[in-house]
């Protein structure tokens, strides 16, 4: 069996990694915790400390795609996720997708300026 290398090691992100990533900040997410019941990361320890596993990630991505990249208010985010989550999930990985395709020659499109 071979060694997978491009799996991720870490079971668990703290809150500040986690809007590290996103670019947001901490209350941001702690907000979002209160307005999207299935965002609930797993507290540990009398302090509650936050432990984000991938599957919270993803949810946070959804959320980010919907409120902060395509500018709908929290209460329409809410809507369009109960009422067509499939769609939504799908939508936030061709736009991911597409994103990476725009960096990616905007990347060559400099290269090839500079050749020139």
């Amino acid at each position: 069996m071979a060694l997978n290398l491009n799996k991720n090691l870490k079971l668990y992100y703290n809150i500040s990694e986690v809007a590290k990533m996103f670019g947001l900040n901490e209350s941001t997410l702690r907000y979002w915790e209160q307005e999207f019941p299935y965002l609930k990361p797993k507290t540990s320890g009398p302090a509650k400390i936050r432990q984000y596993q991938e599957k919270d990630i993803e949810q946070i991505r959804v959320i980010h795609n919907l409120v902060k990249v395509r500018g709908f208010k929290i209460a329409a985010a809410k809507k369009i996720l109960t009422q067509n989550r499939k769609g939504v999930d799908k939508k936030t990985d061709v736009l991911e997708s597409l994103i990476g395709v725009r960096a990616e020659l905007q990347a060559l499109k400099k290269q090839l300026d500079y050749l020139q």
